[in-house]
């Protein structure tokens, strides 16, 4: 009796046992398709605010575009400003082979070194795609300080081409050992096209600027490249802008030793030379490289304020034609976006509208949404809004 007893007992509390099983899994499951209804209902909600933001921010960007600026599908992220038709019509030449036509355009920019270095760059990058005609023009003058100097630009230009943009982190073990010797060969074209060069010109030193990025020069030897450079053109933007690279923390210097070199740079400078831009590359270099930093924190501080304040009093007394400025303006539009002076911003935009081929755009991953995110904004608060 006792053991029916016991037994009875056990099917009892195994029948209740199972039973208890099915109700949870019976909840379990209730619980399941409530939650799946509320993820849905929440996927449904964040896809219909996705698409009111889509919405709005088409519909601002036709309201900007109303206004004068430029569409994003025609932004162009290659170039900072619009290419000169005189330099597009000797880029046509060379490419079809008239590499006179390229001689012809590098001989008269004469002793503007800054228009030179940008001739000499444009013809250099012309040849990474096909250097025949290049190879024919040293070819017919060896002795060419012009021809030179374009071919040592081309051979660090590859240089870097093999080596990519990616942090050195992501560069691989092969691609450094290609680039640094590419970069060595690229090293002795460059002072070959120095022995050939006007004693005066100081483009071949600045071409070397590269590959001393590239080699790590110690500082001492970049000291002496630097007043090879500054001995011929003591002002040249293009070549301070250059030697913030080398500067910076991400290459050979520090934040401090970069924004030292800007600051003392600026300050010898003339209202006008347009080197104020190299206090705020500086700030630029600093944000993008500490990830602790944000933008709408860092770039309103006071000390970048009146940085900013010096750019527009440099930019001011600069020649409206002066076709360095655009750098300037590129700069001054984001940095007085991120210090809520947007009607201020808004006026370097109107400058620079179309070509965003510059920093602080292209440090982006995506450079039209930077710009665009920027421009918007900033006319939305000055002008949609009023």
């Amino acid at each position: 009796m006792i053991v029916l007893l016991v037994l009875a007992t056990l099917l009892l509390a195994g029948a209740l046992y199972v039973a208890r099983g099915f109700y949870v899994i019976r909840k379990a499951r209730k619980l399941t398709e409530k939650i799946e209804g509320l993820e849905a209902a929440g996927a449904e909600l964040r896809a219909r605010t996705e698409g009111l933001k889509a919405e709005a921010k088409a519909d601002e960007a036709e309201r900007v575009v109303a206004l004068g600026f430029v569409p994003e599908d025609r932004l162009d992220t290659d170039h900072p400003a619009p290419v000169p038709a005189e330099r597009t019509a000797a880029l046509a030449a060379v490419r079809a082979g008239d590499w006179e036509a390229g001689a012809a355009h590098l001989e008269a920019a004469g002793t503007d070194w800054e228009e030179r270095w940008h001739r000499v760059r444009a013809l250099a990058e012309a040849a990474v795609e096909d250097d025949a005609w290049l190879l024919a023009w040293r070819a017919a003058r060896p002795q060419d300080p012009s021809a030179a100097t374009v071919h040592a630009d081309n051979a660090v230009l590859v240089a870097w081409e093999v080596r990519g943009s990616a942090w050195a982190r992501h560069t691989s073990a092969e691609q450094f050992d290609v680039f640094h010797d590419l970069l060595r060969g690229a090293q002795k074209a460059v002072h070959a096209a120095q022995e050939l060069a006007d004693p005066a010109d100081p483009v071949p030193y600045m071409v070397e600027q590269a590959v001393a990025l590239g080699l790590m020069y110690p500082h001492e030897r970049y000291e002496r490249l630097w007043t090879e450079i500054v001995s011929r053109d003591p002002k040249g933007l293009s070549a301070h802008t250059n030697a913030m690279q080398y500067w910076a923390r991400k290459w050979r210097g520090s934040h401090e030793r970069s924004l030292a070199f800007a600051r003392d740079a600026a300050a010898a400078a003339a209202p006008g030379d347009l080197l104020s831009l190299l206090p705020l590359i500086a700030y630029v270099e600093q944000e993008t490289y500490e990830d602790d930093l944000k933008a709408e924190d860092f770039y309103p501080r006071p000390e970048i304020r009146t940085a900013v304040d010096e750019a527009l009093a440099d930019l001011a007394a600069a020649d409206p034609a002066d076709p360095r400025a655009v750098q300037l303006r590129h700069v001054l539009a984001y940095l007085l976006f991120w210090q809520d002076r947007d009607a201020e911003a808004v006026e370097q935009f109107r400058h620079v509208d179309g070509h965003i081929g510059a920093m602080p755009w292209y440090y982006a991953g995506n450079p039209k949404e930077r710009y665009l995110y920027a421009r918007n904004w900033a006319v939305r608060v000055t002008e949609l809004e009023d």
